[in-house]
């Protein structure tokens, strides 16, 4: 429960604010520096470095602790976590949810935009 409450805060801060969800991949080497991104360029680089360190750790804890796990996702809000193990280092995504699920296989319904003869 530690990490969430340090990771969540050093997310969004302490202070109350409106801030845009950070969306893409990040892959950290065995310390938690960032080696790519995909994440936008705006969003705080400080806080990605954070939690890539944040994420090693958990799968270097996890592993002294003989706990057998090389994937893990968190949600949060609007925002889905999931991150997976890579030889010491990690691959994390960040898929910020919408509120409304739109199912882009779905064809749209064109009869209403025809007019009636």
């Amino acid at each position: 429960m530690g990490f969430l409450k340090t990771f969540f805060s050093r997310l969004f801060g302490s202070s109350a604010g409106v801030r845009e969800l950070p969306s893409g991949s990040v892959t950290v080497d065995q310390s938690g520096s960032i080696v790519t991104s995909t994440v936008s360029s705006t969003f705080p680089s400080v806080i990605l470095r954070q939690v890539g360190q944040d994420v090693v750790t958990l799968f270097r804890e996890a592993r002294a602790a003989q706990i057998p796990m090389n994937q893990v996702s968190l949600q949060f809000g609007s925002l889905l976590i999931t991150a997976r193990e890579l030889r010491g280092g990690a691959v994390i995504f960040l898929f910020p949810q919408t509120a409304v699920p739109q199912n882009l296989n779905e064809p749209r319904n064109e009869s209403r935009n025809e007019s009636r003869l």
